[in-house]
C-alpha cells in the first residue's frame, strides 16, 4: 500500500525524515536513508533545508524510488518562479513521485549564503493549487495542456496550537480549499495540546477532509529539549519534559523512551493519523524508533 493508501484505510502511519547531504555522491544519501526502509512509511527528502545548498530534493526523491523508499518530496517555494516549479511538478509526476509537500522555505537570510536572492513567486497555496490543477484537471494555471498523468497526494505544514475559545482553523481550510489532503506538523511533544486541537478541527469537519501528521522528536538532551521550546518556531515542549530530559541518568535513552510514549500517545487520540519522527544531526536513532512506535502502536490498536 502506498502512503495515500494506509492514511485512507484509517492506518496509523509513521513518516521520517532525511535531509540530503551536502555531496555529489548518491551512497552518501542511501547511507542515510537505507536504514529506514521497511519501518517508515515515507520518507521526506527536504528542499535546501535552512536555505544551505544541498543535493535537490527531487534527484533525491528520485534517488529514493530507485531503492523502493517512497519518498515524500518537500517543495518550497524559495528558489524557483512558477515556470520553474511548474517543470519540477511535471518532472516529479515523469518520475513517479507521488507524495509532494509544499512549503514556503527557509529565508535565504537564515542560511550561510544570505545574499541569495529569494524568488516566492508563488505562496505554498498557490502552489498547492497550482498542483491540484495539474493532477485533476491536466491543465497549467495557463490553461495550457499537459499530457500524461500526475498522480499527486498534497501535504502542507501545520503548527498544532492549543486553541482559545474563538480559535478556528481558518489557515487549515484555506490549505484543504487549495489541495491539501494531508499536513505534517511541527514538532507537538504535549498529547494534550494534540487531544484539543483535534477536537477544535473536528468541531469544524478538518477531521474528515485531512489527514493530520504530528511532528515528534527523540530528545538528545535537556539542552536540546529548552532550544526547540524556547526558539523554534511553533514548536510546543511542555515543562515536564524538559524536567524529566534533566533528571535523566541517560539522556539519549531517555530521550527515545519519552518520544515512543508519545507515539503511543497520538496513536489513540482521534483525528490523529500517524507521527512524523525528525531527528536533526541525530539521524541514527529514527530506526530505533521507528521499530519501538511500530510495536507500540500495534499493541494499542
Amino acid at each position: 500500500m502506498t502512503l495515500e493508501e494506509k492514511l485512507k484505510a484509517g492506518k496509523f502511519v509513521l513518516t521520517a525524515e532525511v535531509t540530503p547531504p551536502v555531496s555529489c555522491s548518491a551512497d552518501e544519501l542511501y547511507n542515510k536513508a537505507l536504514p529506514l526502509k521497511g519501518l517508515a512509511d515515507g520518507v521526506n527528502v527536504t528542499d535546501s533545508a535552512g536555505a544551505r545548498a544541498a543535493i535537490g530534493a527531487l534527484t533525491a526523491a528520485t534517488l529514493l524510488i530507485g531503492k523502493d523508499i517512497e519518498p515524500i518530496l518537500q517543495f518550497t517555494c524559495r528558489d524557483r518562479n512558477r515556470i520553474g516549479l511548474q517543470g519540477d511538478l511535471m518532472s516529479a509526476a515523469a518520475v513517479g513521485v507521488r507524495n509532494m509537500l509544499i512549503l514556503r522555505g527557509d529565508d535565504p537570510s537564515a542560511g550561510d549564503q544570505p545574499d541569495a536572492k529569494p524568488v516566492f513567486d508563488l505562496d505554498p497555496r498557490q502552489l498547492l493549487d497550482t498542483a491540484r490543477r495539474l493532477r485533476d484537471t491536466g491543465e497549467l494555471p495557463t490553461g495550457k495542456k499537459v499530457t500524461g498523468k500526475a498522480q499527486f497526494f498534497l501535504g502542507g505544514a501545520d503548527n498544532p496550537i492549543d486553541p482559545p475559545a474563538d480559535w478556528e482553523p481558518k489557515g487549515l481550510k484555506a490549505k484543504i480549499g487549495a489541495g491539501a489532503q494531508f499536513v505534517q506538523t511541527q514538532f507537538c511533544l504535549d498529547p494534550g495540546v494534540v487531544q484539543r486541537y483535534c477536537e477544535r478541527l473536528a468541531k469544524f469537519g478538518v477531521d474528515k477532509q485531512l489527514h493530520l501528521i504530528i511532528g515528534v522528536i527523540p530528545l538528545r538532551s535537556a539542552k536540546s529539549a529548552r532550544w526547540i521550546k524556547e526558539k523554534l518556531f511553533g514548536a510546543i515542549v511542555p515543562d515536564a519534559l524538559v524536567d524529566r530530559m534533566e533528571q535523566a541518568a541517560d539522556p539519549i535513552a531517555e530521550g527515545k523512551l519519552a518520544c515512543l510514549e508519545l507515539i503511543e500517545a497520538l496513536s489513540k487520540i482521534p483525528g490523529v493519523s500517524g507521527a512524523h519522527i525528525m531527528a536533526p544531526g541525530n539521524d541514527s536513532a529514527v530506526p530505533d524508533v521507528l521499530k519501538g512506535a511500530r510495536e507500540r502502536v500495534k499493541r494499542a490498536a
